[in-house]
């Protein structure tokens, strides 16, 4: 009886590496590279070896090891700048969200004058910081201001924006809003042109209100941009700084002052260089660890989505 031998295959061909892909592949990545090197890493790297000297600006800086990082755990302006930007993140983030995807659902529609409103809504965030600081400076003027007379008018106390600690930080709070719900509109507009219009047709016309579709089918849908979104405005709110500096300065009393414009303050009227760029470094390394913890959820849930 004659025994079948397997015929053998015919040997696998690795495929040898395109040499030419990979090279036009960096030098595509070369321009942003440098850019990236020589516009955050670079500062980056230089940022943190200042922060361990004492250096002022001026003259020979002395090494001090982690010295710095040390006298920001006594430092009660240092915590309470971080405890007002983190308030300032939990109260503009979920509200920028909110508004942003509210306004862009409008704008979805055909509404009259749709490419007017969007120009609108975008201006803010694409103009100058100072000059939309020194308009909501103008707008909450406590003597001169608009909204105070508009308040007086109507029989109603007038707040002191710029006497008192909490009427300045709600007016940073707002102006901070008006500029950057237009950007959150427009990812947000950006993403709902990618939605299937037979998928929405077809929650229609099973019945659900437009809650109900909003709800559980474009809310879904959207999550990649509401992640975006919301870390984009994080890291936005602890980079704060033209809008406080210009409207409060930090005041009054330090009611409205931020990690950022603290840096800034200590680095450059205390000249304090050292001290300046440990806070700087702090902050960025919160914005990192966050942005990390909440991609690793974000993640997470869709995975068991």
């Amino acid at each position: 009886m004659s025994t079948l031998v397997p015929a053998s295959r015919p040997p696998v061909r690795r495929r040898a590496p395109d040499v030419r892909r990979w090279v036009t592949s960096y030098v595509m990545l070369a321009p942003a590279l440098v850019l990236f090197g020589v516009f955050v890493l670079y500062p980056l790297v230089g940022a943190v070896r200042i922060s361990l000297t004492n250096s002022t600006g001026i003259g020979q800086a002395t090494f001090v090891g982690l010295g710095n990082y040390r006298a920001l755990l006594s430092d009660d302006v240092f915590w309470k700048a971080a405890l007002n930007t983190v308030l300032l993140a939990v109260v503009s983030v979920p509200v920028s969200v909110v508004v942003g995807l509210a306004l862009a659902l409008l704008l979805r529609d055909r509404l009259p004058g749709r490419g007017l409103f969007r120009a609108l809504f975008l201006a803010p965030y694409v103009i100058s910081g100072v000059v939309v600081a020194m308009t909501g400076r103008w707008i909450f003027d406590e003597n001169v201001g608009i909204v105070d007379r508009a308040l007086t008018g109507l029989g109603l106390p007038a707040p002191a924006w710029q006497s008192s600690a909490p009427a300045a930080a709600v007016s940073v709070v707002l102006v901070l809003l008006w500029a950057r719900t237009g950007l959150v509109v427009v990812l947000y507009l950006s993403a709902l042109q990618g939605v299937d219009s037979d998928v929405l047709e077809a929650a229609e016309l099973d019945g659900t209100s437009p809650w109900q579709r909003l709800r559980y089918v474009l809310w879904p849908l959207m999550r990649p941009t509401t992640f975006f979104v919301t870390v984009l405005m994080v890291i936005e709110t602890f980079q704060v700084f033209d809008i406080v500096w210009v409207m409060t300065g930090g005041g009054p009393a330090g009611g409205t002052e931020l990690l950022v414009t603290y840096a800034y303050g200590q680095g450059f009227s205390a000249r304090r260089e050292g001290y300046g760029s440990a806070i700087g470094v702090v902050v960025f390394v919160v914005v990192l660890v966050s942005t990390v913890l909440w991609w690793r959820v974000q993640r997470e849930s869709e995975e068991d989505a």
